[in-house]
């Protein structure tokens, strides 16, 4: 899923690529995407990007009229660049924003359909979209504690809540983590005012690093290579590979269609983490430690 450092990049892009063009037509290629009703989808026909924002994990585009619309790209949702009329893909394909020098293709890669368009009149409306979470690099450490610590929650949970903190998902939480020195874990209601402040340093320079990273790698260009994954991520999606910082193996707990990573031997003093599918599974043979998981798995 694309995330706060992905967002903004994609937001300066479209700064680039759209701001004050109009949308001379709308394509769509998947009705489902589609899910407000009034004011018509149609209505952005014809109508300015006056502005571009993010609510969380959404772009907000802001057109003549008191008009937003609001993209959410979920997991599988990507923006595209393409010469002007350029066809919609059939399988993929969600719509198609034609400007004068060009055409924005909303896609997604996905069969499950989570990627979403709303449109909507007035700043009152839009307000339905902000989660309400706090915005880390806007914010200072005091901000930052009362709303990690409003509530008892791992600090996974914590940093993935919309509610909480906006902007943050699975990747980049793993990232925060690791370079914390924190087990995904850990309860926000017995972590010190150390490790609070740590948490909080290694969520801004994250957030901050990789908007760096992916500014460079886009260029000039429109960003096209969005992905939850990139290789010199620390530990997310980085399963059994060498741990950068200590070259022990990094770990994983699956759950549902998601799965955390981390390093047992930075983040956990070495214990490993049960995996609710496998730990049922091994019950007492599950195991504790880094040691004993390297034994098993032969390393």
């Amino acid at each position: 899923m694309p995330e706060l450092p992905d967002i903004i990049v994609y937001n300066e892009a479209l700064e680039s690529y759209v701001l004050d063009s109009p949308v001379e037509k709308l394509r769509i290629g998947s009705p489902f995407v589609v899910r407000s009703a009034e004011p018509p989808i149609g209505e952005v026909e014809g109508k300015r990007v006056r502005g571009i924002e993010r609510l969380g994990k959404q772009i907000v585009l802001s057109l003549e009229t008191e008009l937003y619309l609001v993209l959410h790209l979920m997991i599988a949702g990507r923006l595209r660049w393409k010469k002007v009329g350029v066809a919609i893909p059939k399988k993929r394909g969600l719509a198609a924003f034609d400007f004068p020098d060009g055409s924005l293709l909303f896609t997604e890669a996905s069969t499950q359909q989570r990627a979403s368009m709303h449109l909507v009149r007035g700043s009152d409306a839009l307000q339905q979209f902000d989660r309400g979470g706090l915005e880390v690099l806007e914010a200072d450490l005091d901000a930052f504690k009362a709303e990690i610590t409003r509530e008892s929650h791992t600090l996974k949970r914590a940093l993935t809540d919309p509610t909480i903190l906006s902007g943050i998902g699975n990747a980049y939480s793993d990232e925060i983590l690791h370079r914390a020195r924190l087990s995904p874990l850990a309860l926000t209601s017995k972590v010190t005012e150390e490790e609070i402040e740590r948490l909080f340093h290694a969520t801004r320079h994250t957030l901050t690093d990789w908007t760096e990273r992916l500014r460079q790698e886009a260029g000039d260009a429109f960003p096209d290579k969005v992905t939850a994954f990139h290789p010199e991520m620390a530990v997310h999606g980085r399963y059994r590979e060498p741990c950068p910082v200590c070259d022990a193996p990094v770990q994983r707990i699956r759950y549902a269609q998601n799965e955390v990573n981390y390093c047992a031997q930075c983040q956990t003093d070495g214990r490993v983490l049960a995996d609710r599918a496998m730990s049922r599974l091994l019950k007492s043979d599950w195991p504790r430690s880094l040691h004993e998981w390297e034994g098993r798995m032969g390393k």
